[in-house]
């Protein structure tokens, strides 16, 4: 089944979130089963020199917090000025499912980072978690977010298929909602009637624009603006 597009989703936010002055945006790719950026819309340009991987050798060193910033990628607009304001930061996931074997010490110290970061430091912390990554040893960053969001498209197909994610995310870390991609013939009530859980943003079903951060593609007319109108609020 295809997926719903949650990486894709959170790097639409992570561009497109209107931020406070002062305040950063990080979105930290935590999926055990890889990530997808930097061969997607990065294109591989950066290697293996950043990314989440590189924090279990640091971690064992004691030297966490320092790596930890060493490995967030700017993808910040400079909007044509001298220098990026680095309000739009990414940590890269791992490269290889068999790497996240080495991260169960990892998970926890992440989590502590990334609560502390957030209450001193002015950072808002977005992270992707991918289908099963709330579930494992990594379910401990779910278990210490402020809130937690399922992304699903309104298709019988998806919706069957997020019941029992949902169940299961509700027994481990309490009250989730939903992030719907407006790709199907069920309405937000709908969906939230079949989930019994809230939907609390549409995203638009935009494939063109959606390669463009998913895959490198280059970017179509009125990209920007498409994303700067990305999420409807309820």
């Amino acid at each position: 089944m295809a997926r719903p597009g949650v990486t894709t989703s959170a790097l639409a936010l992570l561009l497109s979130w209107p931020l406070e002055a002062g305040r950063r945006m990080i979105l930290a790719e935590c999926d055990p089963d890889g990530g997808a950026v930097l061969h997607g819309l990065l294109q591989g340009s950066l290697g293996d020199r950043y990314g989440l991987r590189n924090l279990s050798v640091a971690a064992r060193k004691g030297e966490f917090s320092d790596a930890f910033w060493r490995q967030l990628i700017d993808l910040s607009s400079d909007d044509g000025k001298k220098e990026s304001p680095r309000d739009r930061l990414l940590l890269p996931g791992i490269t290889d499912p068999a790497q996240a074997a080495s991260l169960c010490s990892v998970w926890k110290v992440l989590a502590q980072m990334f609560r502390g970061i957030e209450a001193e430091s002015a950072h808002d912390v977005l992270i992707d978690l991918g289908r099963r990554g709330a579930y494992g040893p990594s379910g401990v960053l779910a278990e210490q977010t402020d809130a937690v969001f399922v992304v699903v498209r309104c298709t019988l197909r998806c919706l069957q298929a997020a019941e029992g994610r949902v169940r299961t995310l509700e027994e481990r870390v309490g009250d989730i909602s939903v992030l719907m991609i407006d790709d199907g013939p069920y309405p937000a009530g709908e969906v939230q009637r079949v989930l019994q859980v809230p939907v609390v943003a549409t995203l638009p079903y935009a494939p063109k624009e959606a390669r463009v951060l998913s895959d490198g593609a280059e970017q179509p007319r009125h990209f920007t603006k498409t994303w700067s109108h990305l999420v409807s609020l309820r």
